[in-house]
């Protein structure tokens, strides 16, 4: 897949406020990003799309309020969910993003999959595994993008995503390393967005 055209086209805040537009000639597809805040989802998101201006990458932790609807080569919706577990945000924010995410989850007909993003360094946290629950509770497929690959040597990687594997339960091979720096893992993730894409009910 190559990422062609890239526009932004709707935000919202709340689970009521999610309206999907039809697609022309297609029926309407979705991919869903998530992630924990400074995960790097801005930045891969751009680096996918080949546009860096298309996600805001805030210079503070949890910028992205919204769930942000991206519509890519005319084909599909890259949905952008807000970054969560940033502790400088008050407890009711946090629910409301809890519910957006879940309520969008539990009611997209449209949604194919979620690339979600795990810093490759670090356990996931709590954040990341009620975002692993929800997944597994709504029966939603799902790659794993283990970002900030480009920190690590190419054996410390190997470790980690075993790590991440152990701890997700995720079979390796659903595990992509990948580097917003270096571009490592954007031809991989493309081909696994597609193959989400492709998927049939």
């Amino acid at each position: 897949m190559i990422i062609k055209k890239a526009i932004y086209e709707y935000g919202f805040a709340l689970p009521e406020q999610y309206q999907p537009q039809p697609l022309p000639k297609n029926e309407r597809m979705e991919v869903a990003f998530a992630g924990k805040s400074n995960v790097g989802k801005s930045s891969f998101i751009n680096m996918l799309t080949n546009n860096g201006k298309l996600s805001r990458v805030g210079q503070k932790p949890g910028k992205t309020i919204l769930i942000n609807a991206f519509k890519l080569n005319d084909s599909f919706y890259l949905m952008d969910f807000p970054g969560y577990g940033f502790a400088r945000v008050s407890d009711a924010e946090k629910d409301r993003w809890s519910r957006l995410m879940e309520g969008y989850l539990s009611i997209s007909e449209a949604l194919k999959g979620v690339i979600f993003l795990l810093d490759i360094r670090h356990a996931p946290g709590q954040g990341d595994r009620e975002m692993l629950n929800w997944l597994t509770y709504y029966h939603i497929p799902f790659i794993i993008g283990a970002t900030k690959a480009d920190k690590l040597s190419k054996a410390q990687t190997e470790r980690a995503r075993s790590m991440l594997s152990v701890e997700t339960g995720v079979i390796l091979n659903q595990i992509l390393p990948v580097s917003s720096v270096t571009r490592q893992g954007k031809e991989a993730m493309l081909e696994a967005i597609d193959a989400l894409l492709q998927r049939q009910p």
